[in-house]
């Protein structure tokens, strides 16, 4: 177990102190700070948009709660199970534990095996789970199809489909487990009106079973309809 203390139930994230700066070694070990000492706390149930122009560090704090940028100072509490762990310090095999049932991730971009068929890219952390292959197929389907992806399609590896076939398979995969937590960068950046409307309700949905979101929504219409507050990182961040 860790030392935190639990002074608030429903939290489910917990940002503390947290700061990043990049070292750029190919220009004579360069240092670009991003941020410094952010302090967010995420409820069950709640959305929490990331907000700031361009360099602010939105993407930089969502792969930070993710694991996958390691801060220069700091914790990134994660409530897992009936424990919390500390993203920016725990062991590999912990936060890919972590990954697997707590925190769900959609990222701009489609990274899958090649070849997989479309159906089983969704279905696969489901099944992981310990859904039953069929179930888990069942739930991809049905999410494939409410997203607007035709039945033929669903055989097909996405290596060959459109930018916005591939985030909506992308959107599938994030939403087909109950995750407590969901990480979403720019999930209807490449959607048209109808599929952003989905997804949308995707997330109403998630927030109602009681899931914490992180998000980046740079359309001002999601982001007014999915989130309960903004977290301008322009205001802040306080780099050193």
């Amino acid at each position: 177990m860790s030392d935190m203390t639990d002074d608030k139930k429903d939290a489910v994230i917990r940002v503390e102190n947290l700061s990043k700066a990049f070292v750029l070694h190919v220009q004579g070990g360069a240092r670009l700070p991003v941020f410094s000492n952010l302090n967010l706390e995420v409820a069950a149930g709640e959305s929490v948009a990331l907000y700031g122009p361009s360099g602010t560090g939105k993407s930089t704090l969502l792969r930070s709660l993710y694991a996958n940028y390691k801060p220069g100072s700091g914790q990134v509490w994660v409530r897992h199970d009936d424990d919390w762990v500390d993203m920016a310090g725990a062991a590999p095999h912990r936060v890919l534990e972590v990954r697997r049932r707590t925190v769900g991730y959609v990222s701009q971009f489609l990274r899958v095996i090649p070849r997989i068929c479309s159906r089983d890219i969704v279905a696969e952390p489901l099944h992981a789970l310990g859904a039953d292959l069929d179930q888990a197929r069942a739930k991809a389907e049905a999410l494939l199809a409410r997203l607007n992806i035709p039945e033929a399609m669903w055989d097909l590896a996405p290596a060959t489909f459109s930018g916005g076939e591939q985030q909506r398979v992308n959107i599938a995969r994030g939403f087909v487990a109950d995750y407590p937590v969901l990480l979403l960068d720019e999930p209807t950046a490449s959607l048209d009106a109808g599929n952003r409307a989905v997804v949308m309700d995707l997330i109403g949905e998630a927030k109602a079973r009681g899931a914490a979101i992180v998000g980046i929504f740079h359309d001002d219409e999601v982001r007014e309809a999915v989130a309960d507050r903004v977290f301008d990182l322009s205001k802040e961040r306080a780099v050193a």
